[in-house]
């Protein structure tokens, strides 16, 4: 018996040594080395927006307008490439996607001949008569690639429901003086407009871009139809497409951003 048992304690030793051995050199746990998520969009605009925090009405919208209006400017032809970036088709880095029609087109097919995409302005260029002069002219937080065709119907009519479909676009309507963008951009096209009536207030040598509750306003420095963006704005809230639009204008283009994709409360706030 005794021999026996010298052999199973040896035995137990050598184990129990081999156990602390195998622990000592096990790694750290996975979950140690895992990366950090990317900071959401708020995160991204962390201080950013310190200036307007607590503001409402007149006070906040002149507080954004001092935020946003620092910011780099691009050339008309700068716009280019640009777009091929901040609109870059989820998933085909080939491609662009086309903000009235939803579809996705080749990034260098851009142009002016019918099947090219060109540069849209949301607040039509002659609404102000800014056209594509540097700042209102060139600024990315409201050029957008359309069809040429559509960018054709679309004109510089004011934003507003209804009127005939699109036939180069379904789901976007136009009438004589209005034009309703597709259900899944009528967010989008209405934070553009809000961004412009922010940061445009005729202190820069430009016009003093202005929001109104009319349709039909020609070379007048206004956009409409107020109510229908907003309730547009409230329907459509930001999407990831937009948010990374946004995080891309300020990162590598403009250095500035929409508010109301950061913030769409404040739109409430502002036009009350």
């Amino acid at each position: 018996m005794p021999v026996l048992r010298r052999p199973r304690l040896a035995l137990a030793t050598a184990l129990a040594g081999a156990a602390a051995l195998a622990a000592t050199a096990l790694p750290a746990p996975a979950t140690a080395s895992l990366p950090t998520a990317p900071p959401s969009t708020a995160e991204a605009a962390a201080g950013y927006y310190d200036a307007a925090e607590g503001k409402s009405g007149a006070a906040l919208k002149a507080a954004l307008h001092g935020i946003v209006r620092d910011q780099a400017k691009l050339s008309y032809s700068q716009v280019w490439g640009a777009l091929r970036e901040t609109d870059e088709a989820p998933g085909d880095p080939s491609s662009v996607v086309l903000l009235y029609s939803g579809e996705s087109r080749g990034k260098y097919d851009n142009g002016g001949s019918v099947g090219d995409w060109n540069r849209e302005h949301v607040w039509a260029k002659s609404h102000g008569g800014f056209g594509t002069s540097t700042g209102p002219g060139t600024d990315l937080h409201h050029l957008r690639p359309t069809d040429v065709t559509v960018n054709s119907i679309r004109g510089n009519k004011d934003f507003d429901q209804g009127g005939g479909t699109v036939r180069q676009a379904p789901g976007n309507y136009t009438d004589g003086d209005s034009f309703e963008p597709r259900d899944a951009v009528k967010g989008d096209v209405a934070r553009m407009i809000f961004y412009m009536a922010v940061r445009y207030e005729g202190g820069d040598g430009h016009a003093d871009l202005e929001l109104n509750n009319a349709v039909g306003n020609g070379s007048a420095p206004y956009m409409g139809r107020l109510s229908v963006l907003r309730q547009w704005h409230e329907q459509d809230p930001p999407d990831a497409f937009e948010r990374r639009r946004n995080d891309v204008i300020h990162d590598r283009f403009q250095h500035n951003r929409n508010p109301f994709v950061d913030r769409p409360e404040w739109v409430d706030a502002i036009w009350r």
